[in-house]
């Protein structure tokens, strides 16, 4: 080699970006790892089909590692743990820092719902002896993926007398499962020819759920009746009660390694509880920092963050109000100091669809967790765009702990675009920044994403939580 070429590589060695693929970069040790926290992962994802679920997961996971209810009377000292639950949708996890709050806090937040098919108020109808379930899709989805599939209830009915019914069907081998029809092709010339936002309108998201007449029944609708009557046998509930009920259908599909060498895993909602679980185990792991570190998990992402369960919701803000008056601190202080990484997924490359991406900055599989400055559509609309100076110490705290790292935008400008809870955080005056997990077919029922990508989302949380402040920036204050 020329020593100009000796120079130049050294040139490029000191000055490019480096974005290593993890199956390269990583040892073995490294990747037993990353195949150590995906089997834990799939379980959880397996477990977790609703918000519901998976808050019901992590608390239980929680309490397990020593988490005790949140007292706004008590007292709290650094190494403490405690949770606190709002309406079995938000989850907020916390260990008290060495510093209590006074240098503010550090968060990590990651919705917890998934695009889905939810139950109408009135939705069994029956016709021509066929029973079905009338849906409403929830979240941004290409409604002809859901046809076809198996399809599992999950949900939780309230009854006249206020008690309730949690309702898990399909799930299961033994378990009857639900399914949505669609036309044989020897029949769909003329379907085959709409545009494939028409192919499946959302009034065509009819499930079909039964088609047996009660026995001995006379008259009109004896499939519905006898569909109520099961339901009425097994859970108490009548027609009525379905009014009064959070009923949710998701693929009835278990989490599976992909491909030949298993370095991949699909499964149902891994956007977001590819980051969700990180961020539980990162909390779980975290048990002297010096600044108290917080996660929330939180629900309505996928339909704007509305609503008491949602980002907008001032349940957070509630509890580190509650937690700043135990420490005499002003709210507005601490929030202002306080850091958050609002962990969401970002689209990875995908090359049988590569002309939607702009290749230089995309995140890719098996590259690590993604850095996200900012999202939004268009001129960056409906984004809250990290500052540099936040960005490069997350930045700082990737690298220094040799995380594989990588930083992508959500596909090519003005082809389309998406936003996350980040721009709520940021309201309130706090650093934010979104990082997360790379996902093929985001968004459908069965979604893919890289076994390295997820361990290294984890690492990245718990690195944040644990690291020393040493050389971070407060811009509030400086």
């Amino acid at each position: 080699m020329s020593d100009e070429n000796k120079k130049s590589n050294e040139l490029k060695e000191k000055l490019f970006a480096k974005r290593e693929s993890g199956g390269k970069a990583l040892s073995d040790e490294e990747l037993k790892k990353c195949e150590e926290f995906s089997t834990h992962y799939k379980k959880f994802l397996g477990k977790s089909k609703t918000e519901r679920e998976v808050v019901s997961y992590a608390l239980k996971m929680a309490q397990a590692a020593g988490f005790k209810e949140f007292d706004k009377n008590k007292k709290y000292v650094p190494g403490d743990k405690i949770y606190l639950t709002n309406r079995s949708r938000n989850l907020v996890l916390c260990t008290v820092g060495k510093n209590g709050l006074k240098n503010g806090a550090k968060l990590a937040v990651s919705h917890v719902d998934s695009p889905r098919l939810d139950l109408k108020p009135n939705p069994i109808v029956e016709n021509n002896e066929i029973a079905t379930f009338k849906t409403h899709y929830y979240g941004g989805i290409k409604k002809y993926q859901w046809t076809t599939l198996p399809l599992s209830l999950h949900g939780r009915i309230v009854k006249r007398d206020g008690s309730f019914a949690d309702i898990s069907i399909g799930e299961n081998e033994d378990e009857p499962c639900f399914y949505i029809t669609d036309l044989l092709p020897h029949l769909a010339k003329e379907q085959m020819n709409k545009k494939m936002s028409e192919v499946i309108t959302g009034e065509d998201l009819n499930v079909l759920i039964g088609s047996m007449p009660l026995r001995g029944g006379e008259g009109s609708e004896l499939v519905k009746l006898n569909i109520l009557k099961l339901l009425n046998e097994k859970y108490e509930i009548v027609e009525e009660d379905l009014i009064c009920a959070d009923l949710e259908l998701v693929p009835a599909i278990k989490p599976q390694d992909v491909g030949f060498d298993r370095s991949m895993i699909g499964g149902y909602g891994h956007d977001d509880r590819s980051c969700a679980y990180p961020c539980i185990e990162a909390i779980l792991n975290t048990s002297l920092p010096e600044e108290t570190c917080i996660v929330l998990l939180t629900d309505k992402e996928e339909i704007g963050s509305d609503g008491n369960t949602g980002m907008k919701s001032l349940f957070l803000r509630y509890f580190i109000e509650d937690l700043c008056e135990s420490e005499n601190l002003k709210a507005r202080d601490v929030l202002s100091k306080s850091k958050c990484l609002s962990a969401d997924v970002n689209a990875a490359f995908d090359p049988t669809y590569s002309s939607s991406f702009e290749t230089f900055n995309s995140s890719f599989i098996n590259k690590g967790v993604v850095v996200t400055k900012y999202t939004g559509s268009g001129g960056k609309y409906s984004t809250s765009d990290a500052s540099a100076e936040f960005t490069g110490e997350i930045c700082r705290i990737l690298s220094e702990n040799s995380i594989l790292w990588q930083s992508s935008e959500l596909g090519k400008v003005d082809t389309g675009g998406g936003g996350t809870i980040a721009k709520y955080i940021a309201t309130w005056n706090m650093d934010v920044i979104d990082i997360g997990v790379p996902v093929l077919s985001m968004h459908a029922p069965y979604e893919v994403i890289s076994k390295i990508d997820l361990y290294m989302t984890f690492k990245a949380i718990n690195c944040f939580f644990n690291s020393t402040n040493s050389h971070q920036i407060n811009h509030y204050f400086n």
